[in-house]
This record gives C-alpha cells, structure tokens and sequence, in this order.
C-alpha cells in the first residue's frame, strides 16, 4: 500500500470517528435549523473552492501536455487541439456544476 493510500484511509476513518460528535437534536418538523443552513453554506463554499483549485491544476496540466506533445510533432497539432478543448471542457464543467449545487444551496435552502 502506498503512503497515499495509508493517509487517505486515516482520513476517512478519522471523519468518521468523529462524524457523531457533529449530531444535533431533532427540528421541529418543516423547518430546518439555523445551523445545517450554516454548514450547507459553509460546505458549498469549500466545495467551489477545491473545486475550482483542481480544475484549474487539471487544466494547467492538460495544456502543458498538450503543448509538449505539438511541440514533439507539430503535424498533429489539429488533433491534439481537438482533444485538448474537448479536456478542458470537461474540467470545466465540473467547476460550473459545483457552482450550480453552491447556488442551490445557498439561495433555495433545500433544507428548510
């Protein structure tokens, strides 16, 4: 097992352990707490955040790869580009579909 693997399962286990320190009483029915609004605004927030850090990381590399490779054989640039647009699209849209959920959550309050 790698290191990676060792500190991502300690992590998780760790959130777990910890996940029944976070309980809270019951609502009254129909209405949410002031706190889970907190927390849904708090983790969409971070969400955006990691989201939009990875994307861009993801993006920086695909076109970093993208430019070595036209610069190895520069008779494929038409179908580098094509796959490489192609990439970045899909990078981007998972940016802008975290986006959408932050939005829901912050202005529609599925919640409550």
């Amino acid at each position: 097992m790698s290191k990676r693997s060792v500190l991502t399962f300690a992590l998780v286990l760790a959130a777990g352990a910890f996940a029944p320190l976070y309980a809270q009483d019951a609502a009254p029915a129909g209405a949410a707490s002031i706190e889970v609004i907190r927390w849904s605004i708090i983790t969409a927030g971070f969400a955006l955040a990691f989201a939009a850090a990875f994307g861009s990381l993801a993006q920086g590399r695909g076109i970093a790869a993208a430019s070595e490779a036209i610069a190895r054989n520069p008779s494929a640039a038409g179908d580098i580009r094509g796959a490489l647009i192609i990439g970045l699209v899909l990078i981007e849209s998972l940016v802008i579909y975290v986006l959408l959920i932050s939005l829901i959550l912050f202005f529609l309050r599925p919640f409550g």
